[in-house]
């Protein structure tokens, strides 16, 4: 009995000499095909004169897919949006039906961009949050109407610090002190609902004056404007509240870019810009749906776009802030389509104390811009 014990057991302290000698064999393989992936990320735009310290990483994931189950917008496929855009004083009046329809779109694309949202955390690339929302319009059976609209090659727009619209989704890793644009619309059975908001990311953002008052700035101005919308209102009319509100607080609006029309169209008429004196025609009627989604910059209000087409940038690298909501006018005012939950992530927060100097004894409680 014991003989058989010893020869089993020789076999076995054999047997484990040889797999401990594969072990660094099996190690440096695992250190090479690692060190291989993280050597493949680079900046695909090297001569580009960026204007900040954000930088697109590249590679991008492969583009991820939706089920055929799942009912497509028409740029699905080969990216051209094939409607043409209504003219500026063609602006829908949504009956009962196709409102609920936008009732109930606008209500999921708050669910996605609040699980978006809960991933915003130092360490998480930004493919992994287009990874999250991807999953999480197809949990609902929806499209996620940015991918392959004119070519887009994500399901959200990540915009980050420097960032107006339009980022797309990358190996960048967040940091702590970053402030991040999440953009999320959603296709759902014929109708589109879009939404975004600007979070922070880590205490470290929190803590910084300029973040928060860009990011509070955005916010407030968006509660603002839609203060004033009821029938009768002028798309003109936002602009003036938002800039009248941004330059208060020592801020820029971009002009660039403005709200527009959305329900079985992703884009149409209305434009709502930001700004004040606009051109903006039209008058709110009950049972239009559109957006307002004012662009906030702590510097100047003038942009620039990254070769990769998409990405929107200020031309002084200044940090900006963005909010959006669907809105739908009704009788006597406007319902928010796409409003916060009582447990969305994010809200409003105060503008922290400035921080001490030597010979202080308190901040002054003015902005540090």
């Amino acid at each position: 009995m014991f003989e058989v014990g010893k020869r089993e057991f020789v076999l076995f302290a054999r047997l484990l000499q040889k797999e401990l000698g594969r072990l660094p064999r099996a190690l440096s393989e695992h250190k090479a095909v690692h060190k291989s992936s993280s050597s493949n990320l680079h900046n695909p735009f090297p001569t580009f004169p960026y204007t900040g310290s954000l930088r697109p990483i590249y590679p991008l994931s492969p583009r991820r897919q939706i089920p055929e189950s799942i009912p497509h917008p028409e740029w699905a496929k080969d990216g051209n949006p094939k409607y043409k855009p209504a003219g500026r004083n063609n602006i829908a009046i949504l009956d009962k039906k196709q409102q609920d329809g936008m009732r109930k779109v606008c209500r999921l694309a708050r669910e996605v961009l609040d699980i978006a949202a809960r991933e915003v955390k130092p360490g998480v690339t930004t493919d992994h949050i287009d990874e999250v929302v991807h999953k999480a319009c197809i949990e609902r059976n929806s499209y996620p109407s940015p991918l392959n609209y004119v070519h887009f090659p994500k399901s959200v727009c990540t915009s980050l610090n420097e960032v107006i619209c339009h980022g797309i989704p990358d190996q960048r890793v967040l940091l702590e002190g970053d402030i991040i644009n999440l953009d999320v619309t959603l296709y759902h059975e014929g109708f589109h609902g879009d939404l975004n908001e600007t979070y922070y990311v880590g205490p470290k953002a929190l803590a910084d004056r300029d973040s928060v008052r860009v990011v509070e700035t955005a916010r407030e101005c968006l509660e603002k404007a839609i203060e004033i919308v009821k029938p009768g209102m002028a798309f003109r009319d936002p602009g003036s509240v938002i800039e009248k509100h941004a330059k208060s607080k020592d801020c820029s609006v971009i002009k660039t870019y403005c709200g527009h029309g959305i329900n079985s169209l992703f884009h149409c008429a209305p434009n709502v810009p930001h700004y004040a004196k606009n051109k903006a025609v039209g008058i709110a009627k009950p049972g239009m749906t559109f957006t307002i989604e004012p662009m906030i910059s702590l510097g100047t209000y003038k942009d620039k776009t990254w070769p990769d087409d998409w990405t929107s940038v200020t031309q002084d690298g200044s940090r900006t802030a963005q909010f959006e909501h669907t809105l739908l006018v009704t009788e006597d005012g406007v319902e928010v389509l796409t409003a916060r939950m009582a447990d969305s992530p994010g809200g409003p927060v105060g503008l922290p104390p400035e921080a001490k100097t030597d010979g202080d004894t308190a901040g002054n409680g003015t902005g540090s811009k």
